[in-house]
Protein backbone atom coordinates (compact mmCIF):
# COMPACT_ATOMS: atom_id res chain seq x y z
CA UNK A 1 0.00 0.00 0.00
CA UNK A 2 1.49 3.33 -0.92
CA UNK A 3 1.95 6.25 1.67
CA UNK A 4 -0.44 9.03 1.54
CA UNK A 5 2.35 11.41 2.88
CA UNK A 6 5.92 10.90 2.26
CA UNK A 7 7.46 13.97 4.09
CA UNK A 8 7.89 14.91 7.51
CA UNK A 9 7.73 18.87 7.92
CA UNK A 10 9.02 19.06 11.73
CA UNK A 11 11.83 17.12 12.73
CA UNK A 12 14.40 17.53 14.82
CA UNK A 13 18.51 16.95 15.49
CA UNK A 14 21.46 17.63 17.35
CA UNK A 15 21.08 21.38 16.25
CA UNK A 16 18.20 21.77 19.03
CA UNK A 17 19.37 22.02 22.22
CA UNK A 18 16.69 19.47 23.53
CA UNK A 19 17.96 16.67 20.98
CA UNK A 20 20.92 14.71 20.42
CA UNK A 21 19.79 13.25 17.06
CA UNK A 22 22.26 13.04 14.36
CA UNK A 23 21.03 14.31 11.02
CA UNK A 24 22.67 12.21 8.60
CA UNK A 25 20.76 9.17 11.28
CA UNK A 26 17.20 11.21 10.40
CA UNK A 27 17.87 10.82 6.89
CA UNK A 28 18.54 7.33 7.26
CA UNK A 29 15.99 6.84 9.01
CA UNK A 30 13.55 8.68 6.88
CA UNK A 31 14.26 7.08 3.65
CA UNK A 32 14.04 3.64 5.55
CA UNK A 33 10.37 4.48 6.13
CA UNK A 34 9.87 5.07 3.11
CA UNK A 35 9.58 9.13 3.25
CA UNK A 36 11.07 10.98 0.06
CA UNK A 37 11.49 14.09 1.62
CA UNK A 38 12.47 15.56 4.96
CA UNK A 39 12.39 19.18 6.20
CA UNK A 40 14.76 19.97 9.13
CA UNK A 41 13.06 22.23 11.80
CA UNK A 42 15.27 23.01 14.26
CA UNK A 43 14.46 25.41 17.51
CA UNK A 44 15.09 28.81 17.75
CA UNK A 45 13.40 30.87 20.98
CA UNK A 46 14.50 33.43 21.20
CA UNK A 47 14.91 35.38 24.52
CA UNK A 48 13.75 31.58 25.66
CA UNK A 49 13.24 32.59 29.97
CA UNK A 50 14.88 30.00 32.42
CA UNK A 51 13.41 26.85 32.75
CA UNK A 52 14.56 23.97 35.58
CA UNK A 53 16.66 22.74 33.07
CA UNK A 54 18.41 25.37 31.89
CA UNK A 55 18.44 24.84 28.21
CA UNK A 56 18.10 27.38 25.75
CA UNK A 57 17.07 27.38 22.07
CA UNK A 58 19.36 29.73 20.03
CA UNK A 59 19.92 28.02 17.16
CA UNK A 60 23.46 28.29 15.69
CA UNK A 61 21.50 29.68 12.10
CA UNK A 62 24.70 29.86 10.61
CA UNK A 63 26.39 26.68 10.81
CA UNK A 64 22.85 25.18 10.62
CA UNK A 65 21.87 26.93 6.87
CA UNK A 66 25.63 25.52 5.76
CA UNK A 67 25.67 22.26 6.65
CA UNK A 68 22.44 21.40 5.21
CA UNK A 69 23.28 23.14 2.37
CA UNK A 70 26.01 20.93 1.77
CA UNK A 71 23.87 18.34 2.37
CA UNK A 72 21.04 19.07 -0.12
CA UNK A 73 23.53 18.83 -2.77
CA UNK A 74 24.97 15.45 -2.11
CA UNK A 75 21.48 14.09 -1.46
CA UNK A 76 19.90 15.04 -4.84
CA UNK A 77 18.38 14.60 -6.36
CA UNK A 78 17.41 10.64 -4.87
CA UNK A 79 16.19 12.86 -1.92
CA UNK A 80 14.73 16.11 -0.93
CA UNK A 81 15.93 17.55 1.94
CA UNK A 82 14.59 21.16 3.07
CA UNK A 83 15.84 23.95 5.38
CA UNK A 84 13.29 24.89 7.95
CA UNK A 85 13.28 26.96 12.08
CA UNK A 86 10.73 26.27 14.63
CA UNK A 87 10.47 29.69 15.66
CA UNK A 88 9.02 29.96 19.17
CA UNK A 89 7.73 33.64 19.73
CA UNK A 90 5.85 35.63 22.26
CA UNK A 91 4.41 38.52 22.41
CA UNK A 92 7.62 40.39 23.33
CA UNK A 93 9.62 38.91 20.54
CA UNK A 94 7.30 38.91 17.38
CA UNK A 95 8.84 42.20 15.76
CA UNK A 96 12.40 41.32 16.59
CA UNK A 97 12.26 38.46 15.05
CA UNK A 98 9.68 39.40 12.04
CA UNK A 99 12.80 39.63 9.35
CA UNK A 100 14.84 36.28 10.51
CA UNK A 101 14.27 34.55 6.91
CA UNK A 102 15.36 37.64 5.19
CA UNK A 103 18.64 37.93 7.24
CA UNK A 104 19.25 34.37 6.92
CA UNK A 105 18.95 32.88 3.22
CA UNK A 106 18.30 29.44 2.33
CA UNK A 107 15.29 29.08 4.86
CA UNK A 108 12.71 27.09 3.07
CA UNK A 109 10.00 26.95 5.84
CA UNK A 110 9.49 28.38 9.53
CA UNK A 111 7.02 26.93 12.25
CA UNK A 112 5.46 29.12 14.47
CA UNK A 113 5.33 27.79 17.49
CA UNK A 114 4.32 29.18 21.65
CA UNK A 115 5.78 27.36 23.49
CA UNK A 116 5.91 29.68 26.21
CA UNK A 117 2.73 31.37 27.97
CA UNK A 118 2.63 34.19 30.95
CA UNK A 119 6.91 33.54 29.82
CA UNK A 120 6.96 30.43 31.78
CA UNK A 121 7.43 27.02 29.63
CA UNK A 122 3.85 25.18 30.78
CA UNK A 123 6.09 21.78 30.51
CA UNK A 124 7.49 21.94 33.38
CA UNK A 125 5.22 22.15 36.69
CA UNK A 126 6.65 25.96 38.41
CA UNK A 127 4.93 27.49 34.92
CA UNK A 128 1.34 26.09 37.02
CA UNK A 129 2.28 27.74 40.23
CA UNK A 130 1.84 31.06 41.45
CA UNK A 131 4.79 33.48 43.50
CA UNK A 132 2.38 32.34 46.74
CA UNK A 133 2.19 29.12 46.29
CA UNK A 134 -1.10 28.73 44.85
CA UNK A 135 -2.06 27.11 41.87
CA UNK A 136 -3.10 28.70 38.33
CA UNK A 137 -6.50 27.15 37.15
CA UNK A 138 -6.21 25.34 33.84
CA UNK A 139 -8.70 28.02 32.17
CA UNK A 140 -6.67 30.86 33.46
CA UNK A 141 -3.92 29.47 32.02
CA UNK A 142 -5.40 28.07 28.23
CA UNK A 143 -7.48 31.55 28.10
CA UNK A 144 -3.81 33.44 28.60
CA UNK A 145 -2.06 30.42 25.99
CA UNK A 146 -4.32 31.95 23.30
CA UNK A 147 -4.75 35.57 24.02
CA UNK A 148 -0.52 35.62 23.42
CA UNK A 149 -1.00 33.45 20.45
CA UNK A 150 -3.70 36.01 19.11
CA UNK A 151 -1.23 38.78 19.95
CA UNK A 152 1.77 37.03 17.84
CA UNK A 153 -0.49 35.95 14.97
CA UNK A 154 -1.34 40.38 14.96
CA UNK A 155 2.62 41.36 14.87
CA UNK A 156 4.64 38.29 13.64
CA UNK A 157 4.43 37.32 9.97
CA UNK A 158 7.75 35.63 8.77
CA UNK A 159 6.13 32.25 9.45
CA UNK A 160 4.10 29.53 6.97
CA UNK A 161 2.35 27.59 9.45
CA UNK A 162 1.82 27.93 12.99
CA UNK A 163 2.70 24.67 14.74
CA UNK A 164 1.26 22.30 17.45
CA UNK A 165 -1.93 25.35 18.00
CA UNK A 166 -3.13 23.88 20.98
CA UNK A 167 0.67 22.93 22.47
CA UNK A 168 -0.72 23.49 25.78
CA UNK A 169 -2.56 20.88 26.47
CA UNK A 170 -0.14 18.59 26.39
CA UNK A 171 1.22 19.59 29.81
CA UNK A 172 -0.38 20.62 33.49
CA UNK A 173 0.71 20.10 36.90
CA UNK A 174 1.32 16.22 37.89
CA UNK A 175 0.31 16.02 41.40
CA UNK A 176 -2.60 18.47 41.12
CA UNK A 177 -5.99 17.10 42.44
CA UNK A 178 -7.66 19.62 40.33
CA UNK A 179 -6.06 19.66 37.03
CA UNK A 180 -7.94 17.68 34.30
CA UNK A 181 -6.08 15.96 31.74
CA UNK A 182 -7.33 17.27 28.35
CA UNK A 183 -8.94 14.39 26.23
CA UNK A 184 -10.65 14.48 22.90
CA UNK A 185 -13.54 13.70 24.36
CA UNK A 186 -13.63 16.88 27.64
CA UNK A 187 -11.73 18.76 25.14
CA UNK A 188 -14.89 18.89 23.02
CA UNK A 189 -17.43 18.93 25.92
CA UNK A 190 -15.66 21.24 28.28
CA UNK A 191 -12.42 23.06 26.98
CA UNK A 192 -13.44 23.70 23.46
CA UNK A 193 -16.72 25.81 24.36
CA UNK A 194 -14.90 28.21 26.68
CA UNK A 195 -12.11 28.46 23.81
CA UNK A 196 -13.86 29.04 20.75
CA UNK A 197 -14.10 32.59 20.11
CA UNK A 198 -10.49 33.30 20.81
CA UNK A 199 -9.73 30.33 18.37
CA UNK A 200 -11.88 31.62 15.68
CA UNK A 201 -10.16 34.72 16.11
CA UNK A 202 -6.85 33.11 15.84
CA UNK A 203 -7.44 31.02 12.66
CA UNK A 204 -9.36 34.09 11.09
CA UNK A 205 -6.21 36.02 11.66
CA UNK A 206 -3.88 33.03 10.11
CA UNK A 207 -5.77 32.88 7.47
CA UNK A 208 -6.12 36.29 5.98
CA UNK A 209 -2.56 36.35 6.46
CA UNK A 210 -2.10 33.76 4.07
CA UNK A 211 -0.68 31.77 6.34
CA UNK A 212 -1.29 28.15 7.45
CA UNK A 213 -1.68 25.30 10.28
CA UNK A 214 0.31 22.48 10.75
CA UNK A 215 -0.86 18.38 11.59
CA UNK A 216 1.44 17.27 14.56
CA UNK A 217 1.41 14.09 15.29
CA UNK A 218 3.74 14.30 18.13
CA UNK A 219 0.67 13.97 21.01
CA UNK A 220 -0.55 10.67 19.95
CA UNK A 221 3.47 9.11 21.25
CA UNK A 222 3.54 11.65 24.16
CA UNK A 223 0.53 10.23 26.05
CA UNK A 224 -2.34 12.15 24.33
CA UNK A 225 -5.60 10.58 22.57
CA UNK A 226 -5.66 13.22 19.64
CA UNK A 227 -3.46 14.80 17.27
CA UNK A 228 -2.39 18.38 17.36
CA UNK A 229 -4.80 20.34 17.06
CA UNK A 230 -8.19 19.01 17.94
CA UNK A 231 -10.03 17.68 14.93
CA UNK A 232 -12.43 20.55 16.35
CA UNK A 233 -9.91 23.03 15.57
CA UNK A 234 -9.23 21.78 12.33
CA UNK A 235 -12.65 21.69 10.93
CA UNK A 236 -13.37 24.96 12.30
CA UNK A 237 -9.75 26.39 10.45
CA UNK A 238 -11.28 24.48 7.25
CA UNK A 239 -15.15 25.82 7.32
CA UNK A 240 -13.38 29.64 7.61
CA UNK A 241 -11.31 28.75 4.71
CA UNK A 242 -8.15 27.52 5.31
CA UNK A 243 -6.14 25.26 2.93
CA UNK A 244 -2.50 25.56 3.50
CA UNK A 245 -1.55 22.25 5.74
CA UNK A 246 1.78 20.57 6.68
CA UNK A 247 2.35 17.25 8.16
CA UNK A 248 4.81 16.45 11.11
CA UNK A 249 5.51 14.53 13.50
CA UNK A 250 7.75 16.47 16.19
CA UNK A 251 9.88 13.59 16.62
CA UNK A 252 13.04 14.26 18.59
CA UNK A 253 14.85 10.57 17.91
CA UNK A 254 15.07 8.46 15.33
CA UNK A 255 12.10 6.05 16.31
CA UNK A 256 9.08 8.92 15.62
CA UNK A 257 10.20 10.28 12.33
CA UNK A 258 7.71 9.97 10.06
CA UNK A 259 5.37 8.73 13.02
CA UNK A 260 1.60 8.02 11.88
CA UNK A 261 1.76 10.63 8.85
CA UNK A 262 -0.98 8.52 6.98
CA UNK A 263 -3.12 8.42 9.88
CA UNK A 264 -3.36 12.17 10.13
CA UNK A 265 -3.75 12.49 5.88
CA UNK A 266 -6.75 10.43 6.44
CA UNK A 267 -7.90 12.77 9.49
CA UNK A 268 -7.40 16.06 6.90
CA UNK A 269 -9.21 14.14 4.28
CA UNK A 270 -12.28 13.24 6.12
CA UNK A 271 -12.53 17.00 7.30
CA UNK A 272 -12.34 18.04 3.46
CA UNK A 273 -8.85 18.91 2.98
CA UNK A 274 -7.60 18.30 -0.39
CA UNK A 275 -4.29 19.66 -0.56
CA UNK A 276 -1.02 19.33 2.24
CA UNK A 277 2.21 21.73 1.70
CA UNK A 278 5.33 21.13 1.52
CA UNK A 279 7.57 24.76 1.32
CA UNK A 280 10.48 25.90 -1.20
CA UNK A 281 11.93 29.33 -0.50
CA UNK A 282 9.11 29.78 2.22
CA UNK A 283 6.38 29.46 -0.32
CA UNK A 284 3.84 26.73 -0.33
CA UNK A 285 3.93 23.74 -3.08
CA UNK A 286 0.72 21.75 -3.20
CA UNK A 287 0.14 18.16 -3.02
CA UNK A 288 -3.12 16.16 -3.33
CA UNK A 289 -3.97 14.11 -0.87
Amino acid sequence: MSKLITSDYHLHSNFSSDCESDINRIIESARNKGLTSICLTDHNDFEFPDVPSHIKFDLDIDNYIKELKNLQQELQPDFDLRIGVEQGVMPSTCEKLNSFSKDHKGIDFIICSSHVVDNLDPYYAESWVNSDGSEKTQAYMYKLYFEEMLYNVNHFSDYNVYGHLDYIFRYGPKDSSTFEKVTSDNFESSFYPALKEQIYEILKTIIKSGKGIEINTGSLYRGMDFMHPHKLILKAYKELGGEILSFGSDAHDYEHIGYEMDSAAELAKSLGFKYYCTFRNMQPEYHQL
